[in-house]
């Protein structure tokens, strides 16, 4: 009998444990973007989590699929070759803090970072397409 306790509360202990000690998404998320800071150029105080991530990201998409549609292709293009070269140079070895993330997130917190390096976030975080016009010459 004592024994199966004991078995028991060590399990339980464990289980827990291991629960209490885990780090939420967000937290996996904001770590990851602290190892990117460097790679990126991006500001260390950056530290979106994945859904802010997407945002950014979804909103320079959006950006660009309008300039392109507006005849300002070339300025779209300039800028996707910009972010491309600096999201290269950055995802290259993938930091052991963004190891746990989907391929998907990671791409996407890498982009976010990307775009804050080059300049292109606002004080809040958000993507600001006038300072991605401005850093363009345009």
């Amino acid at each position: 009998m004592r024994r199966t306790t004991i078995t028991l509360l060590a399990a339980c202990l464990l289980t827990f444990g291991a629960v209490g000690c885990s780090k939420s998404s967000d937290d996996k998320a904001k770590d990851c973007s602290a190892a990117l800071t460097d790679r990126t150029g991006a500001d260390s105080a950056d530290k979106p989590t994945v859904s802010e991530a997407k945002k950014r990201v979804d909103a320079l998409d959006k950006t660009l699929a309008a300039m392109v549609r507006s005849n300002y292709e070339s300025v779209a293009n300039n800028a996707f070759d910009r972010l491309d070269k600096k999201t290269r140079a950055g995802g290259k070895d993938r930091p052991v803090a963004c190891k746990s993330l989907s391929e998907d997130d990671y791409t996407a917190l890498l982009a976010a970072k990307a775009i804050n390096g080059l300049g292109w976030t606002d004080k809040d975080g958000q993507f600001d397409k006038l300072k991605m016009v401005d850093s363009l010459g345009g």
